[in-house]
């Protein structure tokens, strides 16, 4: 008998094509095309948010100005309080008059509609939306109804009454400053145009792609 080439104590080196343990190939895999894949969505994620930022701060502003629209269109429409004076003080001309609830009526349908309008106007802007576009268009019609208030105070009659009624002198009518008794009433901007918003989204927004059900097995022979 001849002996065995190789001892039996002598261990068997595994090849490179059987060693579990080494080195993977160098070259693209599953691990590098995942981080690839991960920073791309990040930067598109980073580059959504900053668009919506600009977007939102772009309607703040502009919903804003429209304020002004608001209170040149108050100044025109709102009707005016009468007052008359005489030796003892001012008086209302008409005491059963609804003036002073007319101005604020007036407020309230013009806010209602420019936050309509200014609600339609975002949508067609962004179909997409986003928190941060009606964030913005709510801050936005509250800024604008504070700005539309204080324009018709400010170009409105003078709040100094006495002061106006020495002006024209005693008998003569005259109009009493333009202001809101309900101050409730600035906030019907920014609510109509939260409300028209969400109607215009859930109406003729986008919609999400329906998924692809798999379908049915066939059912078994009988």
């Amino acid at each position: 008998m001849t002996a065995p080439l190789t001892p039996p104590h002598q261990p068997h080196e595994p090849s490179s094509e059987n060693n579990p343990w080494q080195v993977p190939p160098a070259g693209p895999g599953p691990s590098s095309m995942y981080a690839q894949r991960t920073a791309k969505d990040e930067a598109a994620a980073a580059a959504e948010r900053r668009k919506d930022l600009r977007d939102s701060a772009l309607i703040l502003v502009a919903v804003t100005l429209a304020g002004v629209a608001l209170g040149l269109l108050w100044l025109w429409l709102a009707p005016r309080v009468p007052l008359i004076s005489n030796s003892e003080g001012v008086f209302l001309k008409d005491t059963e008059g609804e003036e002073a609830i007319g101005a604020d009526g007036t407020f309230l349908l013009l806010a209602v509609g420019l936050g309509a309008l200014s609600a339609a106007a975002v949508f067609l802007f962004r179909r997409s939306g986003g928190i941060a576009l009606v964030v913005a268009l709510a801050v936005g019609g509250l800024l604008a109804s504070l700005l539309g208030w204080g324009i018709g105070v400010w170009f409105g009659p003078q709040r100094d009454v006495v002061a106006h009624a020495r002006e024209v002198g005693e008998g003569v009518t005259f109009d009493a400053y333009l202001d809101l008794g309900a101050k409730g009433v600035l906030l019907a901007w920014p609510v109509a145009a939260m409300l028209v918003h969400l109607g215009l989204t859930a109406l003729f927004g986008p919609r999400d792609p329906e998924p692809d059900w798999p379908e049915a097995p066939p059912a078994p022979p009988q």
